[in-house]
């Protein structure tokens, strides 16, 4: 078998076969095809697509060209949540005890954040001495004990999706649907979860850019997810804005914290609820998406969420108190407010210009090798559709380094827009992917 053979074959449009695509991922797993035949390889899938089948052996083949986590060892259903990536997006850190605290098994892999989209492992570095690189068999204990854990991903975890798509981010090949699925199931699934629930964003701030590409996402991975015998539920969910009010690490901590004690903004809970409740009829802890969320609000109001939040991080090596005492987070040594220049209502505040303003303060890392101020970002005070008047604060932003405070300021005011008149509010969640179809919120 050749590959230029390969690459001439879905230039031309046909269908690869399995051999064909086991072959391709073994070699440059192996280095042994080089890059610029596997480059052109992506630009020929990406002007060419891939079928249902082609991409679920895609995905296949790069989930077993690394380590993969056995969990057969917990008796209960693993659920994992998956989000495509947003600005303010702290689910993980609610989600993860909620659904835990309602009996949930929830063995979480996560990792990092790169440019202006944060990363749950640098969020929860928010808490002194936590450990986020947790050995198999201490992940697995805490799991069967607690109920919970949340570990970084193994090095050697999905190498050939690594390597692909180091090659397709030079390449301008990144914006194939199947190549996207592929990419993002081949690490779910090689992470062992037994049921999957997907939060794909939408809009300005988010990969996806309209809800046509995020649905048809969303319709991949739930196919590639069934197709591997995995329960897997798609939500469509809008990044227009941020969600929440806060962005940047212990900003976001803070707000988590505070929407497990269910007084955190609405969005953010409606959000957690919804993907929570869909966690809880997969793990079978709850008959109805209607009855998981009345349990996982019952879950909030009597503090059973946040205590397990405190166990988790008391498990994993952090410091407990800081769920409880604010004084202990990080904190910024600079400051500055943004003031609205007029009256009237915002009308737009585009999320990925927010995201990018918080991480010329420091909140996020432009490449992996950043350091990241985990007390930097920005606290938005006023978002879409809310009043505003001349001289009223918008948002605070905040930094260990002054001089980030101008250039980041403009970056902000850039973000917003205003009217004279309340823009209609949309939905949050914007409709639901399952194997029985599209249901429309």
């Amino acid at each position: 078998m050749r590959m230029v053979d390969i690459i001439s074959k879905k230039r031309d449009g046909e269908i690869l076969t399995d051999e064909e695509i086991i072959f391709f991922v073994k070699g440059i797993t192996r280095n042994e095809i080089p890059d610029y035949q596997a480059a052109a390889l992506m630009m020929a899938i990406y002007f060419q697509g891939m079928n249902a089948s082609e991409t679920l052996t895609l995905t296949k083949c790069m989930m077993h060209s690394g380590e993969t986590i056995d969990l057969s060892a917990i008796s209960a259903i693993n659920v994992d949540k998956h989000s495509t990536g947003g600005v303010g997006d702290k689910t993980t850190i609610v989600l993860a005890p909620l659904v835990a605290s309602a009996g949930a098994s929830v063995a979480k892999m996560t990792g990092r954040g790169l440019g202006h989209t944060g990363g749950t492992m640098d969020k929860l570095e928010t808490f002194s001495g936590m450990n986020l690189h947790l050995d198999r068999t201490t992940f697995i204990n805490n799991v069967q004990q607690y109920g919970i854990a949340i570990s970084g991903q193994s090095a050697n975890l999905v190498p050939a999706d690594k390597k692909l798509y180091a090659l397709r981010d030079v390449t301008a090949t990144i914006e194939n649907i199947s190549l996207i699925a592929g990419s993002i199931m081949s690490k779910k699934l090689a992470s062992g979860a037994d049921a999957i629930v997907l939060d794909i964003k939408v809009g300005s701030g988010a990969f996806m850019k309209t809800e046509k590409d995020a649905f048809t996402l969303a319709q991949e991975l739930v196919e590639i997810g069934e197709g591997m015998n995995r329960q897997t539920i798609g939500l469509v969910s809008r990044m227009e804005q941020p969600l929440g009010h806060a962005v940047g690490n212990a900003l976001e901590i803070k707000e988590a914290i505070e929407t497990l004690k269910g007084k955190g903004p609405k969005d953010l809970e409606d959000l957690c609820l919804s993907l929570g409740a869909n966690m809880l009829v997969l793990s079978n802890n709850a008959r109805t998406y209607e009855e998981g969320v009345k349990i996982l609000k019952e879950k909030l109001s009597s503090g059973e969420a946040l205590e397990k939040l405190r166990q988790l991080v008391q498990i994993q090596g952090g410091n407990p108190k800081q769920v409880d005492d604010w004084d202990l987070m990080p904190k910024a040594t600079h400051q500055v407010d943004l003031m609205a220049t007029s009256s009237g209502y915002v009308s737009d505040l585009d999320a990925e210009t927010v995201g990018l303003a918080s991480m010329l303060l420091g909140a996020g890392r432009q490449t992996k090798e950043d350091r990241i101020d985990l007390a930097a970002g920005i606290y938005l005070y006023k978002k879409i559709g809310d009043a505003i008047q001349e001289n009223e604060v918008l948002a605070t932003l905040y930094t260990n380094d002054e001089s980030k405070l101008s250039l980041a300021s403009e970056k902000l005011q850039s973000a917003y827009a205003f009217s004279n008149k309340s823009p209609r509010k949309q939905k949050l969640i914007i409709g639901k992917v399952s194997k029985l179809g599209i249901e429309m919120e």
